[in-house]
């Protein structure tokens, strides 16, 4: 996981892979979205951002309220959706 997360660009075309394969087993966007914000959540509390896009991302995490996280993670989704 950690190279993963150590090139932004790297990081967006794995969630792209992983959005795709979701979609591809029936899972609809809100489930994804579900899914991505919990992960954004994991991540907030266990993973020490490993790039300034990342550092980015977790300060407006951790400024941001519960619905703001939402659409956070909605946006990242539609972002990873993108890069497949």
């Amino acid at each position: 996981m950690s190279t993963v997360l150590s090139n932004f660009d790297t990081w967006k075309k794995f969630l792209g892979d992983r959005v795709e394969a979701a979609k591809k087993l029936g899972i609809d966007d809100e489930a994804i979205s579900k899914l991505a914000y919990e992960i954004g959540e994991f991540l907030d509390q266990k993973v020490d951002p490993k790039n300034d896009e990342e550092r980015v991302l977790k300060e407006l995490w951790d400024v941001g309220d519960d619905s703001e996280r939402k659409t956070m993670a909605r946006l990242m989704v539609k972002l990873a959706g993108n890069n497949t």
